[in-house]
Order: structure tokens, then sequence, then C-alpha cells
């Protein structure tokens, strides 16, 4: 059985199971639209289970595999908690309200998907999640992007997905190979 992941630099954590199983079941519970604002909100800002640095490294991890961030980022966030009990763990708490959730909506949907309220309000709800999204996006660039370097790398990736319709994959490995070759630790000058 393998061990969880060393613990952050500022001590270690004592997390239970069940504390791993509870704050990703709330998390599953409470995050509409899209749950990476929200796994921040819980893992960095109020449980201090990880810091920003270490949210955006797992982020990107969750990123670059397939599947769903949210759920990537749990059994990472998880497995670095209590190892692979804390991955299951984690995984099985933020995805049961989702998948419970969309049972009913998709029965309430079969049932009223046609009246014009039901659209809109689909309309408003995934303008409130990009917002949501946005404001993560903000608030970890402020505190991931140092130079002007990462800015010219966020948009070659924009303008590879976007304009010359490259997929998600191509330009991760493009643009994230260029990245890691102009951030790669530089040798100190020789001193005579």
């Amino acid at each position: 059985m393998s061990e969880p992941l060393p613990a952050p630099a500022r001590g270690p954590l004592r997390v239970s199971l069940a504390q791993v199983f509870l704050q990703f079941f709330i998390i599953g519970l409470t995050s509409f639209g899209g749950p990476v604002p929200y796994l921040r909100g819980r893992l960095v800002t109020k449980l201090q289970w990880l810091d920003d640095r270490e949210f955006v490294e797992l982020l990107s991890i969750s990123q670059s595999l397939p599947g769903l961030n949210a759920t990537n980022l749990a059994v990472l966030v998880g497995e670095r908690l209590r190892g692979p009990a804390g991955a299951a763990a984690a995984i099985i708490a933020i995805c049961l309200p989702g998948g419970l959730y969309m049972f009913g909506a998709g029965i309430f949907y079969r049932i009223h998907g046609d009246h014009a309220w039901v659209t809109a309000a689909l309309k408003g709800i995934a303008a409130a999640s990009i917002g949501l999204v946005l404001a993560t996006v903000v608030q970890l660039a402020e505190r991931s992007l140092s130079g002007r370097a990462d800015f010219i790398f966020i948009a070659l990736t924009v303008l590879a997905v976007n304009r010359f319709h490259f997929s998600v994959p191509e330009a991760l490995i493009g643009v994230g190979l260029t990245a890691i070759i102009w951030h790669r630790p530089r040798r100190a000058a020789p001193t005579e």
C-alpha cells in the first residue's frame, strides 16, 4: 500500500478519511457550474490543506489528464492527504451529489425541458458558471504568473486552440514543452 505524499512545508496535516469525504461531499453538493473555484476556496482558503502553489500544480496535472478537472483534482488531493483510501473517499464524495442532482435534473428536463423558462434558467446558470471560472483564473493568475513569458504562453495556447484549431492535448504538449524549456533551471556561470 502506497504512502500519502509528504505534507507541505508548513507542517504535517492530520486529516481523517471522514474529513476528506465530508469536505469533498460539501464541495460536490454546493459547487454549481464548475467546482474548481469551490475547490480552491475550500482547500486553499478555508481548510488550508494546500497553498496556492500546490493547488496550481495539482490543477495543472488534473487539466493535462483525461477526465473532469475537479474529479482528477479530488483524486490527487485525496491521495496527497490520505493515500489511496483518501483518493477513493474524495472521488466518491465529490461525484455522489452531482450524480444524484443529474438524475433528478434529467427526469425534470425530460418532463419540462421544452418550456421557455427552463431554457432561460439554463442560460443564466451557464453565464454564472463562466463568471466563477473567470474569477478563479484571475485569482490564480495573480499568484502564478511571474513574467511576460507566462502571458506569451497563455496567448500561444489560446491561439493554438481557438485560431489554429489544435486539439487541447496538442496545444498543452507544444506550449507546455516550450514553457518547460523556457523555465528550466539555468546553470550558474562558472567562476574563475
